[in-house]
């Protein structure tokens, strides 16, 4: 359910112009929200969590958990090829950074000390996400 490719943004100018000051700053220059700003941590309805600069479907809200992290959390991605891992070594520390697949915006990182059946911890910026409910 993303845009095609075709109707990306191909410049900073066009992505500036369609996302606001924060989404443009965690979208496209990888920053981070302060913990606990998102609106979407306390999310509880049915539906699908998609990209804020594409609309591609990311997380499923049956695969959101407290993580008391400050962040939304989920255990597990939408659907497999939805969302690419990076080696992300800045600042000092060696993490794995999520992006979408489909406009290589910047989600934000995956850890593994996440709850079963995954392990994994998808710790994501609310600025970076839209959610659709059902």
């Amino acid at each position: 359910m993303s845009e095609s490719e075709e109707e990306l943004p191909g410049t900073d100018e066009e992505w500036r112009e369609i996302l606001s000051d924060e989404e443009y700053r965690i979208l496209r220059e990888s920053g981070t929200e302060p913990r606990f700003s998102s609106d979407l941590i306390d999310v509880e309805g049915e539906g699908v969590f998609t990209c804020a600069g594409c609309g591609t479907e990311l997380f499923d809200s049956d695969r959101k958990f407290e993580s008391e992290t400050g962040w939304p959390s989920f255990w597990d991605v939408y659907q497999e090829g939805n969302v690419e891992t990076r080696a992300d070594n800045s600042h000092g520390m060696q993490r794995t950074e999520v992006v979408c697949a489909e406009c290589g915006g910047h989600l934000g990182h995956v850890f593994d000390d996440g709850p079963e059946p995954t392990g994994k911890r998808y710790c994501i910026n609310g600025a970076a996400l839209d959610f659709e409910s059902e």
